[in-house]
C-alpha cells in the first residue's frame, strides 16, 4: 500500500525546510536577523523584509543571516508600481501634506522632510542586483509579479522565487512569470495589502475562499502556501485541509521578542485592541492592515488625499520613529492581522513548535 502524503511536503520539499510554516517578512525595521534565523533554525523558514535596505546593505545584510543559521532563509523584496508611486511634485504639493501633520510633528520636535526626502527610495534595480549577488537560499517579492531577470537568475544559482497574490488571477500570473511558490494571502492579513491587478478594494478575498480557488487554478506542481489569519494550529490545519501545501504566519511572529517591533507596538498586539484593525493609507501611502489608534482616527478623513507611498510613507517616517521610541502607541504603525489575539507571544522557536503540533493534533497526522 502506498504510504499517505504528508501534509505540506510539496512546499518543504521546494524549499528545504522541515515544517511548512513560513515566518511572513516585515518591513520598517521589524525585521531582524535574530528572529529570520531564530525561525529558521526551528524548522520553518525565516523571512528579512528587505523592501527598504539600501543596496549597497543587503549583501552585509545575507551574510549576517548565514552566519546565523546555517538553514534556507527568504530575503523579501517589493515589486516597484509606477502607476501608484508618483512623486510629490512640487514644494506647494508637499505643503499641503506636510501642515496636514504639522501638529504630529511639533509634539514630537520634528521638522518636515524636504521635497527631496518626501520622494526619497532605494533603487529596486540596484538592490535586485544586490540580492542576486548575494544569492540568498529563497527570494520572495510582493506588490507584483517577479522581473523576468530575477527568475531566470534565480533558476541559474538554484535560488527559490515566491511570489505573493491576493486574487485568484494574481496567482495565475504569478505562476505565469515563473514563481516556484505562490503565498495567497487572504484580506485577514496584516501589514501591506500586495494586491498588483485590480485595486484594493476590489482584492479583499478572505484567506480561506482564497487559498482553495487559488489551489484549484494553478499547476498541482507549484505549492501554495495560505497566509492572513492563521495564528495558532487550528488555523494550520484548516489550511492545509483547504489545500495549502502550509502557512505563512505574520502576526504570531511580529508578537515573538526576537522581531524589531517596539514594547509599545508588541504590547498592543497582546491587548483586546487588537480585536479591531482597519485598513488605512495613513503611514505609508498604500492601504495596510493595522490596529486601529488615535492617529489612524483623527486623521481619517484624509484616507483618499494622502499622498501615494513613498511619499506619505517619507512623510511618517520619523513620527513613528519618535512614536516607537516613546512607546506611544497612539502614533505608531500597530501592523497587525485578525488573529493577533490568537497568537502566544512566546519565542520564536517555541512558537513555531507550538504551530506544528497544534495543527498535527487537529490532523492526526504528522507535518
Amino acid at each position: 500500500m502506498k504510504a499517505a502524503r504528508r501534509p505540506g511536503a510539496g512546499l518543504t520539499g521546494a524549499l528545504g525546510i522541515r515544517y511548512p510554516v513560513v515566518q511572513g517578512p516585515f518591513g520598517g525595521g521589524l525585521s531582524t536577523v535574530g528572529l529570520t534565523a531564530a525561525v529558521s533554525e526551528a524548522g520553518g523558514l525565516g523571512s528579512y523584509g528587505a523592501h527598504a535596505t539600501a543596496p549597497e546593505d543587503i549583501g552585509p545584510l545575507v551574510d549576517r543571516i548565514r552566519a546565523a543559521t546555517p538553514a534556507p532563509f527568504a530575503v523579501n523584496l517589493w515589486v516597484p508600481r509606477a502607476e501608484e508611486d508618483r512623486p510629490v511634485p512640487d514644494a506647494a504639493a508637499l505643503a499641503v501634506h506636510t501642515d496636514r501633520l504639522a501638529a504630529h510633528y511639533a509634539e514630537f520636535g520634528l521638522t518636515p522632510p524636504d521635497l527631496e526626502a518626501a520622494n526619497a527610495r532605494p533603487d529596486f534595480d540596484a538592490q535586485l542586483d544586490a540580492v542576486l549577488a548575494a544569492a540568498p537560499p529563497v527570494v520572495s517579492v510582493v506588490m507584483g509579479p517577479p522581473p523576468r531577470r530575477l527568475v531566470e537568475a534565480a533558476r541559474g544559482a538554484g535560488i527559490r522565487v515566491v511570489g505573493t497574490a491576493t486574487t485568484v488571477a494574481e496567482a495565475l500570473v504569478l505562476e505565469e512569470a515563473g514563481c516556484d511558490v505562490i503565498v495567497a494571502s487572504g484580506s485577514d492579513a496584516g501589514g501591506h495589502r500586495g494586491s498588483f491587478l485590480a485595486p484594493v478594494r476590489e482584492s479583499l478575498v478572505g484567506t480561506f475562499s482564497l487559498v482553495p480557488q487559488v489551489r484549484d487554478a494553478v499547476s498541482a506542481s507549484v505549492p501554495v502556501v495560505a497566509a492572513g489569519g492563521i495564528a495558532d494550529g487550528r488555523g494550520v490545519a484548516a489550511a492545509l485541509a483547504l489545500g495549502a501545501d502550509g502557512v505563512q504566519v505574520g502576526t504570531g511572529f511580529l508578537r515573538a521578542p526576537e522581531s524589531g517591533a517596539s514594547p509599545a507596538h508588541r504590547e498592543a498586539l497582546a491587548s483586546e485592541r487588537a480585536r479591531t484593525t482597519v485598513l488605512t493609507r495613513l503611514f505609508s501611502g498604500r492601504p495596510a492592515r493595522g490596529i486601529a489608534n488615535a492617529l489612524v482616527r483623527e486623521l481619517a478623513d484624509a484616507e483618499d488625499r494622502v499622498p501615494p507611498y513613498p511619499g506619505q510613507n517619507n512623510l511618517m517616517l520619523r513620527i513613528r520613529a519618535r512614536a516607537a521610541a516613546s512607546g506611544r502607541a497612539d502614533r505608531l504603525a500597530l501592523w497587525s492581522g485578525q488573529a493577533a489575539p490568537l497568537a502566544s507571544g512566546a519565542g520564536a522557536g517555541e512558537y513555531l513548535a507550538a504551530l506544528v503540533a497544534g495543527a498535527e493534533e487537529v490532523l492526526g497526522t504528522p507535518l
